[in-house]
């Protein structure tokens, strides 16, 4: 009956997990899908209107950097310092030293005329600036950033000129830039086999060479963009193919970075991702049916197993009853055995005081008298420890969080199965640490775990041997250790990883429950430790627990 039930249960849990496992699966797939792409897309834009703005930044940089270096040099030294060549070139070379952009650098009056001049280009000198555009654009607006353009030197360059006033005489600090630098910002930026990168200035004219959509001073053949004031990214349809543009402008050139990209380069992950997705997707399907199956037979067998825990956690409570009842119990033993035990001692040391007076002393049984008192006295005392003992052990039964002294508890624990082990011939040594840290545990439980331990380690003796039992604090971990290593027979390979699980017993029938070890690994995991087990068949078994030191 239970197994026809079990199989019906197993195919209606496969069903209906299959039903609302691939269902959702292909919705999921299409929709995810969908987003990635719409999500892959939006980032390319992106990263594309963060790379043209890094660039712009860095050109931007550069630019203030140079202006920077000019007006600094123009402001700390006079017109006629910079007016001797001599002078002029030392400060050159400074400025080179922290950059290699300078091409030349010269100063001219407020004729157009040269004072001085450093650079390849000694003709230079005679050339007269006056008539030309820039010229005049600096006197006006104090600094100027020119196009690039050939000009008097036959190649690729611009100018930055700063000017300066000094004792009613107006000047201008003049240097030319390698437009290579410019170049190589922007050439950086060309990405992909397609991808291209260049400026324009204002009249849509190229200042640097693309890569593929014209000539330098010419016009790009891409949409116009000189018109760009704020960074823009968009996709256009150029020669039947879409691609993304990107612009923005440098603001102290009063140029604009264009960067182009071809979307199909860019989504190319986004296609092998289609392909891997499919691909998943399949596998995904063959996951869940074999998950499906496997998890299913392991649900089953839980189900088994819930009912073996169940037996286990009723005992725990019944056992944890007894032992509650067994604490009152040897509570009113104790009480009951402190009243009369009160009144003998009483007695005794009654008796103690007559045999002090003149008459009784002068018996001549007076000694065995003696003898006697001191046996009684002896006897109370020694019943006095035990039931001591029983009281401990019951206040102990009652479940509280408290600061445990594991080495007090333990000394309790061998104290109390003194007797049993006397009675056998075990010999139980202790190797206690000194000011072991307290912890924050319950001494009932813990009672219960060393009890376990260390009977069954009495209990695997026999007869004649040697029990040792160690504390030790772990630093590391912040763990109390403790140890107990018996000298008995040991516990075989194939036992040793049963040793925990439930109704698991090597004694003879009617001798063990098998739920012992089961209680004490149970209740060190409560307790936040752990408890390993090390034996070798014929020499012995040695349990180890670990105890959190708790504030």
């Amino acid at each position: 009956m239970e197994e026809k039930y079990y199989k019906k249960l197993w195919w209606k849990i496969v069903f209906t997990t299959l039903g609302f496992s691939l269902i959702p699966l292909f919705a999921l797939g299409i929709t995810i899908y969908y987003q990635f792409s719409v999500s892959y897309t939006a980032k390319i834009i992106e990263n594309l209107k963060t790379l043209v703005e890094n660039r712009r930044s860095s050109m931007d940089l550069f630019f203030d950097e140079r202006v920077s270096q000019l007006v600094t040099v123009a402001n700390t030294h006079t017109l006629k310092q910079l007016g001797e060549e001599t002078y002029l070139n030392k400060i050159f070379k400074t400025m080179q030293t922290r950059s290699q952009s300078f091409i030349d650098i010269g100063i001219i009056d407020q004729e157009g005329n040269h004072l001085a001049y450093i650079g390849p280009y000694p003709d230079l000198k005679e050339v007269n600036y006056k008539n030309e555009d820039w010229f005049e654009s600096v006197l006006s607006k104090g600094v100027y950033i020119s196009d690039v353009f050939m000009g008097f030197r036959k190649f690729p360059h611009f100018i930055i000129a700063v000017m300066s006033r000094e004792g009613g005489k107006t000047w201008i600090l003049r240097a030319t830039i390698n437009s290579d630098i410019i170049e190589n910002v922007v050439r950086a930026a060309q990405i992909g086999k397609k991808g291209d990168a260049f400026i324009i200035n204002k009249r849509n004219i190229l200042q640097t060479a693309p890569r593929f959509s014209g000539e330098l001073f010419g016009h790009p053949q891409t949409p116009d963009f000189s018109k760009t004031v704020e960074t823009l990214v968009e996709e256009i349809v150029l020669d039947g193919e879409n691609n993304f543009f990107a612009a923005t402008e440098i603001s102290n050139a009063k140029w604009i970075l264009v960067i182009k990209e071809d979307p199909k380069e860019q989504l190319t992950p986004l296609l092998k991702a289609r392909y891997i997705a499919v691909i998943l997707f399949l596998a995904g399907i063959l996951i869940i049916v074999i998950g499906t199956l496997l998890t299913t037979r392991s649900m089953m067998n839980k189900l088994i197993r819930i009912d073996r825990e169940k037996a286990v956690s009723e005992d725990m409570v019944i056992q944890s009853s007894k032992m509650a009842a067994l604490g009152k119990m040897a509570a009113g033993i104790a009480h009951e055995i402190n009243n009369p035990l009160a009144v003998i001692g009483e007695k005794a040391g009654w008796i103690k005081d007559l045999l002090a007076e003149e008459d009784v002393a002068k018996s001549k049984n007076l000694k065995e008298f003696e003898d006697a008192v001191r046996k009684i006295e002896y006897h109370v005392e020694r019943t006095k420890k035990v039931t001591h003992r029983l009281l401990g052990f019951a206040r102990r039964m009652e479940p509280t969080l408290e600061r445990v002294d594991v080495n007090k508890t333990l000394n309790d624990t061998v104290d109390f199965l003194e007797n049993e082990s006397k009675y056998r011939n075990i010999d139980i040594q202790v190797d206690f640490q000194p000011d072991l840290p307290k912890i924050m545990s319950d001494s009932s439980q813990l009672q219960q775990i060393f009890l376990n331990i260390i009977n069954n380690a009495i209990d695997a003796i026999d007869k004649g041997g040697e029990i040792r039992i160690k504390t030790t604090h772990v630093p590391k971990n912040n763990e109390i250790m403790i140890e107990v290593t018996d000298n008995g027979p040991g516990i075989s390979k194939e036992n040793i990883n049963k040793i925990f699980d439930p109704f698991f017993t090597t004694k003879e029938v009617g001798k063990g429950t098998g739920l012992g070890l089961s209680i004490v690994y149970s209740i060190i995991e409560k307790l936040g430790g752990r408890i390993m087990v090390a034996s070798e068949f014929g020499q012995g078994t040695t349990f180890t627990i670990y105890l959190p030191v708790k504030e």
